[in-house]
């Protein structure tokens, strides 16, 4: 639920004639003096400055905007949540795709539910075993607007390792033939009125993931808010529910400044995951052509060492991810 706010009092307003939530105004004079905000919980709300408004949009699932930040640069929002920001994207797509595919002996293709910016398939395709990465999205207006405002991503989009699906990742799961060495969650958060909530539930888990992983596979998905006060929305029951499904499963988290919090992850898998720092080092130097500017092996120990508070609440954790007892974090998709 995100708004632009002037300091004249003027919210939920337009640049260039951009229209958001009904009202248009000209904010000509005003685009510095601009503030993006939003609502993260009822009594708390998380804002900084703009430059511009680049572009605006919206999707039969998904409204969109690409926002000219003050601290974080471009940013991507969806249904009025920061999704992904210039300055610190790197540390969220790093640790969603590199732990899995290090874990994996040698992954040779990959499964993307969602990713539609990009980035997931960027940090991908850095992998010298790579020979195939379908990205599979339910918004081609999204895919369409991140392949024409985000930069960083372009090499990524005419990799012709790349497979770009328009379709429901339930859908088109069920309907492969092929499995994969891994399949990775880069989905929307869990909203209510949002279009993938079910796609985080033990039966999709059991009945389509499972199944379309090779032998020693691994499933890696983001896993929202993490903190403190906040990895009970949904974080500790998706681990939960994994449990449920994979012999092997892993929490881990990061903090990441632009989401305002630490952002977690759970990777699963029916065969061990228990490199340590070297070995997870080692398959970098072999494997991944550049260098990571965040994740290592000391970070990923770190991050897969959860705070006591945290730990606590997953082991003790019983609720478990279906249609019928989703759990949201705060927030509302176009569709509630």
């Amino acid at each position: 639920m995100g708004e632009i706010a002037l300091p004249n009092g003027i919210s939920n307003g337009s640049i260039n004639g951009v229209n958001v939530n009904g009202q248009s105004h000209s904010l000509n004079g005003y685009r510095k003096s601009c503030w993006y905000e939003e609502e993260i919980e009822e009594d708390l709300r998380w804002c900084f400055a703009l430059n511009s408004i680049l572009h605006t949009g919206a999707s039969q699932y998904q409204d969109i905007a690409l926002l000219d930040t003050k601290p974080f640069g471009k940013a991507l929002v969806i249904d009025g949540k920061l999704q992904s920001a210039e300055t610190d994207e790197f540390i969220y797509h790093e640790c969603l795709v590199h732990p899995a595919l290090l874990h994996n002996p040698n992954p040779k293709n990959v499964f993307i539910m969602g990713g539609g910016e990009g980035s997931t398939a960027r940090e991908l395709l850095r992998h010298r075993t790579i020979d195939k990465v379908v990205m599979c999205d339910i918004d081609e207006e999204v895919v369409n607007f991140c392949k024409s405002y985000l930069v960083v991503n372009k090499e990524a989009f005419r990799d012709q390792r790349l497979e770009v699906v328009i379709n429901d990742a339930r859908a088109e799961l069920e309907t492969r033939n092929e499995s994969y060495d891994v399949i990775i969650g880069d989905l929307a958060d869990p909203i209510d009125g949002g279009p993938c909530y079910k796609l985080y539930t033990k039966s999709f888990y059991e009945l389509i993931v499972k199944p379309r992983l090779k032998q020693g596979g691994i499933f890696v998905t983001q896993a929202g808010p993490a903190g403190i006060f906040s990895h009970t929305e949904v974080f500790s029951c998706i681990y939960n529910t994994l449990r449920k499904v994979f012999k092997y499963v892993v929490p881990y988290s990061a903090h990441i400044p632009s989401y305002a919090d630490i952002w977690g992850w759970v990777m699963a898998s029916d065969s061990p995951l228990d490199l340590n720092a070297e070995e997870l080092d080692l398959r970098m130097r072999q494997r991944i052509k550049g260098e990571n500017r965040y994740l290592d092996g000391k970070t990923f120990t770190s991050a897969s060492t959860l705070s006591k508070t945290v730990r606590k609440s997953l082991d003790s954790e019983t609720h478990v991810y279906t249609e019928e007892s989703a759990r949201f974090i705060y927030g509302h998709g176009k569709h509630a």
